[in-house]
């Protein structure tokens, strides 16, 4: 996943001392090497910070200062700015103020003054180089619960259509169900008032489907979960069985599995993220089919194949081609990158597009939609090149 680059630039040094000519020899000496910073008291040096929080990698202050002492700073660094690695340089370096900085400031490591060039510059250098670790720990931990949040979001938006569809079909059955008309003679009988014959069964049939499927659904998310922490093995499968997965498992109605075409002009493996991959195949599915409500000979079709790029490397892709109404250029120019639906009538919050988008940016690839009013609607999913 990409770090962001607020926490991966984050170099500079701020150094604190009360005498300016240390200040001076200090920025001097380590500026051919280190980006480097000087305050001349703890409310200088506060002021620093907060000016450039996003820059300051590495704290270096003074413990004896007229007024607050370098403990002070480290307290309010522990408090307020606690990414920045800290470093304390004394020349009174008793016991109990080494205890007291490493219990109060989280001191990183203590310097004895004055300083000692060669041991001042290798302190820096691990000092940065811990913080960049961390820095890319944390953005790894946020990218990690971001796309988890985002995920369940998209999850409970995904369920809410195949779970309505299972609440209407049981209030049909309770509004069918006739028990005035059942046999008392024979009471393990039921009786329903269908409105056209197959009713019945057909309810059933749609809503095992449905339920299905958001079993499905469920199971992908467990899984994706599982496969996003480390050491976790992600389950790598070709795009033309996700495909057939999804084409044997998505709650069609009516007769809408027969609008859909599959033509695979070339297979690849999918980049890990099985699951991930599936939800978005799901997502499209249902965009298209819903595009194609009303439509004249509805048509969907999923192609796989690539693209031969320069020196011979090759892009995969899946596309989805329907033959819908299309989309109109203002909404097209948001789709993926902002909230914006064509049916919030039936629900649709406009998230799916944006998940799917996340989803292929993180592994390197993209999502193109491509549409002219009154000629349907194509969307692509680009790889990573072979």
């Amino acid at each position: 996943m990409p770090v962001p680059s607020f926490l991966s630039e984050a170099s500079t040094i701020l150094f604190v001392d009360d005498e300016a000519q240390t200040c001076k020899w200090f920025a001097d000496t380590f500026a051919q090497e280190f980006t480097i910073r000087t305050a001349e008291n703890v409310e200088a040096a506060l002021t620093q910070l907060n000016a450039y929080s996003d820059e300051i990698a590495v704290l270096m202050t003074d413990y004896r200062m007229p007024g607050r002492t370098g403990l002070d700073l480290l307290k309010i660094m522990k408090r307020d700015f606690k990414s920045v690695l800290c470093i304390l340089t004394t020349g009174y370096a008793a016991t109990e103020v080494a205890i007291e900085a490493v219990n109060e400031g989280q001191v990183f490591k203590i310097l004895q003054k004055p300083l000692d060039y060669q041991q001042t510059k290798l302190a820096l250098r691990e000092a940065l180089a811990v913080h960049s670790a961390r820095a890319r720990e944390k953005a790894l931990h946020d990218n990690r619960a971001q796309a988890t949040r985002e995920t369940l979001a998209f999850l409970a938006h995904e369920l809410n259509t195949p779970l309505t569809v299972v609440r209407g079909y049981m209030t049909a059955l309770e509004d069918w169900y006739q028990e005035s008309a059942c046999d008392p003679q024979k009471p393990d009988l039921v009786c329903f008032s269908q409105p056209r014959p197959g009713a019945v069964l057909a309810a059933l049939r749609a809503s095992e489907r449905s339920a299905l499927y958001c079993q499905s659904l469920v199971s992908t998310f467990v899984q994706s979960a599982r496969d996003a922490y480390p050491g976790g093995v992600t389950q790598s499968v070709s795009a033309s069985a996700l495909v057939n997965t999804l084409l044997e498992e998505y709650p069609f109605e009516g007769d809408e599995r027969n609008w859909i075409s599959c033509d695979v002009s070339a297979d690849f493996l999918l980049p890990g993220q099985r699951d991930l991959f599936y939800l978005v195949l799901c997502t499209l599915t249902k965009n298209a089919l819903f595009a194609l409500q009303g439509s004249i000979n509805p048509s969907l079709k999923i192609l796989l194949g690539y693209d031969v790029q320069a020196e011979h490397t090759r892009q995969p892709w899946i596309r989805f081609v329907d033959n819908g109404p299309g989309i109109q250029p203002e909404v097209l120019a948001k789709l993926t990158r902002e909230p914006i639906t064509t049916h919030a009538e039936s629900g649709g919050n406009g998230m799916g597009l944006i998940f799917c988008r996340r989803l292929m940016l993180s592994l390197g690839g993209g999502i193109e939609v491509a549409s002219e009013p009154g000629y349907g609607a194509t969307v692509t999913l680009r790889f990573q090149s072979l």
